[in-house]
């Protein structure tokens, strides 16, 4: 595979050369960018996958919601429905995607929109009675026919953009260039331990004049179902079966699993057959599964009942994050007040 990737470096320069067009297109204004009048915050990435956008976002509808009426834009990956769709009670996975429908059962005090135009779905969230204040939008640096107010980029610490390559050579969806573009870096998955040399090195090697922060995965003390919990310091002494459909499940794997575990991953967003689903409960006999929080609500209509708990996670700024805390509230604030 990392052998075909290399033989694939041409095309890599093509498709280098094709985004690189299509941004300078959208700098020079010849492709036109729309501004709202509104405060948005973009949260994205370079790469493919897997570099935490989901508890990003998450942290920041914590950390607005209590002042402000929220609400969060995606596009839906994998959603079984096209247009614009406002989350109320008839909604769920399927007709959202897995993302969207996990802020909308954590959330309630949130309004949750989809659509692949990102455009006609803040268009739409603001036509409504109960307008929001701030829209957070999911997974859309790329998409550079709305200009938001404020763009932060996630790279993972294992992953970080500046290492990486084009597709199919590597995996970043537009050349390491487009990073400029970014009011703030945030260094995600990092090592509880990092050190503050390791995090200066990090931002030597990124070499943009903006601030850096560093992130940590946090796991939940306790799995959860609709109607239970259970301490993780038990669940990982059960006999379980684990299962995970995200880019990057092992330190998920990693966190829960003892040596009498059954594991079973499936594809980034995957939407689980009848099928699957019986498989799932063969492998499973009767003992507990557990899974991430976007499986869950892809799986909570399946009839697995009391076995299937989940793991919440968050992310945790390592240090100064009173910092930047106050710079996204500031950014909201000023914008709010110049509206």
């Amino acid at each position: 595979m990392i052998l075909l990737r290399k033989l694939l470096f041409p095309l890599a320069i093509l498709y280098g050369f094709i985004t690189a067009v299509r941004n300078y297109l959208y700098d020079k204004g010849i492709l036109k960018s729309y501004s709202f009048d509104i405060p948005i915050i973009a949260v994205g990435n370079l790469s493919v996958g897997g570099t935490g956008k989901t508890p990003q976002i998450e942290y920041l509808i914590r950390l607005l919601s209590p002042h402000y009426k929220v609400a969060t834009l995606s596009r839906g990956y994998k959603r079984k429905s096209k247009g614009f769709i406002l989350a109320d009670a008839n909604t769920n996975a399927a007709i959202l995607g897995d993302e969207p429908f996990q802020y909308f059962h954590k959330f309630p005090q949130v309004q949750v929109a989809v659509d692949a135009d990102r455009r006609n779905g803040i268009t739409q969230l603001l036509a409504q009675k109960d307008k929001p204040e701030v829209i957070l939008l999911d997974d859309a640096y790329q998409h550079r026919k709305v200009k938001a107010g404020f763009y932060i980029l996630l790279t993972a610490y294992g992953d970080l953009f500046c290492d990486d390559y084009m597709l199919p050579t590597g995996n970043l969806r537009e050349s390491r260039t487009g990073a400029k573009r970014a009011h703030m870096i945030i260094v995600t998955k990092c090592p509880s331990d990092i050190t503050e040399l390791a995090q200066e090195n990090i931002k030597k090697k990124i070499g943009l004049n903006v601030p850096v922060f560093f992130s940590r995965v946090e796991y939940d003390g306790k799995v959860y179902n609709e109607s239970a919990n259970l301490e993780v310091t038990e669940v990982k002494s059960k006999e379980k079966l684990l299962l995970a459909g995200i880019a990057k499940p092992k330190p998920f794997f990693d966190f829960l699993q003892s040596g009498s575990d059954v594991v079973m991953t499936f594809p980034d967003h995957h939407h689980f057959s009848e099928g699957d689903i019986s498989n799932i409960k063969s492998q499973a006999n009767e003992k507990i599964i557990v899974t991430t929080e976007k499986d869950f609500v892809r799986l909570q209509a399946a009839n697995l009942a009391a076995q299937l708990y989940y793991l919440p996670i968050k992310s945790e700024l390592i240090n100064h994050s009173n910092t930047f805390d106050q710079t996204i509230l500031d950014y909201v604030g000023t914008s709010t007040r110049n509206r």
